[in-house]
Parts: structure tokens; sequence; C-alpha cells
């Protein structure tokens, strides 16, 4: 049961730390009547022509521009179905993530196979599953969109995926991160991230406008351990959605 969790443990820390969030009590809404206004302007057009910059800054624009850079916290519920290597029945889970800032935590109840949760304080990691860390969040996925201009990151071609346009950003420590984006609206439709050996795949089918800032609302994601031993698959979709509410220093101590 151990590698069910420590896959989707890992793919819900990387794949949602823009910060896609959960607290134990989360903050009071007045429904989704927010969600569906839409403020975010059409992104710059994008060719196969567009520079590793244009197509970035393209993406960006896409997620929200200057909100998405300054999106302080979040809060994300929903549910999912998991897959293991080559098994066509899935088990269901419930996912809850809280974020701000750098920290993050990752609570999961995927039934038959327990209960878990993980934090990352800002500088240290807890799992409660023995061996499993937490990465730095900030390190990878969509959160990169929003430091393009920051001094340490550099942005290089990679070649296209079929329509998809693609580019890569990496930090002065080697951390990198594929993106491939949608021709027609530069909203990043699927994004690669290696990480300790490991290949993290994600792509995204719907997407959500929540005060002025693009959330991604139903996703799948890969998790390749290499070796041919097949990888785990899993479907998530987003229930519930709060950006830049308060979240409790509490929700990240720990103990």
């Amino acid at each position: 049961m151990k590698p069910y969790a420590l896959s989707l443990g890992l793919l819900l820390t990387i794949f949602a730390s823009p910060a896609w969030a959960q607290k134990t009590d989360p903050p009071k809404t007045d429904g989704d009547a927010k969600a569906e206004t839409k403020t975010i302007a059409p992104a710059p057009a994008i060719t196969d022509k567009s520079t590793p910059q244009e197509l970035a800054r393209a993406a960006l624009a896409a997620m929200g521009g200057d909100n998405f850079k300054k999106l302080k916290s979040s809060f994300v519920t929903g549910s999912a179905s998991l897959y293991a290597p080559n098994q066509a029945q899935s088990i269901p889970a419930n996912f809850a993530i809280a974020s701000a800032g750098d920290k993050v935590r990752v609570d999961i109840n995927a039934g038959q196979i327990g209960t878990f949760k993980q934090i990352y304080d800002g500088q240290r990691s807890f799992s409660s599953i023995p061996g499993v860390e937490i990465p730095p969040p900030s390190k990878f996925g969509l959160p990169l969109l929003g430091k393009i201009d920051q001094p340490g990151y550099t942005l290089s071609a990679i070649p296209d995926k079929k329509k998809l346009r693609g580019f890569r950003i990496a930090d002065a420590d080697g951390n990198t991160t594929d993106f491939y984006l949608d021709p027609a609206t530069a909203r990043v439709t699927e994004y690669v991230i290696p990480y300790q050996g490991y290949t993290f795949g994600s792509t995204i089918s719907k997407f959500r406008e929540v005060d002025g800032v693009l959330v991604p609302t139903n996703f799948t994601q890969r998790f390749e351990m290499g070796g041919g031993g097949g990888a785990y698959f899993a479907e998530y979709k987003v229930k519930e959605v709060k950006l830049n509410q308060p979240i409790g220093d509490d929700v990240f101590v720990i103990q």
C-alpha cells in the first residue's frame, strides 16, 4: 500500500503547489459567485516561432498575470481516482491542500489504503510515511511562471509536443519543469518534472477563474518510477477553491 501513498503525496505536493490549498477548518465563503467572474484578459498570441521568453510570458498572462504572481495563499479540496501501474480498477480518495508562500500541507484520505499528511513549513519536511519528504513546493510546476523575471531562473527551448508549444524553466540549483501550452489560449495544458530519478507528468483539461487567477480543476497526473515498472496514474476533480484567505501558521507546525 505504501507506494500508493508515496506517489499520491509527492504528486499532490509538487503539482498543486501554486498553492491550491487546505486547512482543517477552511475559511468561510459566500459560494462560487466570484469564480464565474471573468477578468483575465486574453494572453498574447503565440506561434511556432515564439521564443521561450514569449511563451513563458503568455503562459503567465493566461494564468492571471500579476494576480497569479501575487497569490499569497490557497485552499483546495476535491476527489481523486487512483490507479496502480497496469491496473484498470481505481481507488477513490479525497484530498485537501493548504499552502501559503513556500509552506504547504497535504491531507489525504484514500479509504482502504489509509490516510496520511505531509507538511513543509518553509524549512523542514514532515511526513506520516517514514522516508517520504516534501520537496520545496516553490521549485517546481506552475509557481515558476511567476518567477521568470527573478535572478537565477533561466528559460530555454524544448521540442514542441504535437501541436503544443514547449519551453523549460530551470532554477540555479538545476531543478527544471517543462511546460506545454495550448497555442490557441497559451494555457498550460501539460507539464513534466524530473525529480530524484522519477518523472512526474500532469495534464490539465479544465480550468476555473477564481479572483482573477486561473485554477486547474480537472487534471490527471502520472508518476513514473522507471525500471519498466509502469506508472501510477490519478484523475483529480477540484470541488472547492479559496484564494488569498488567511491560513494560520499553526496549520504548518511540525510536531
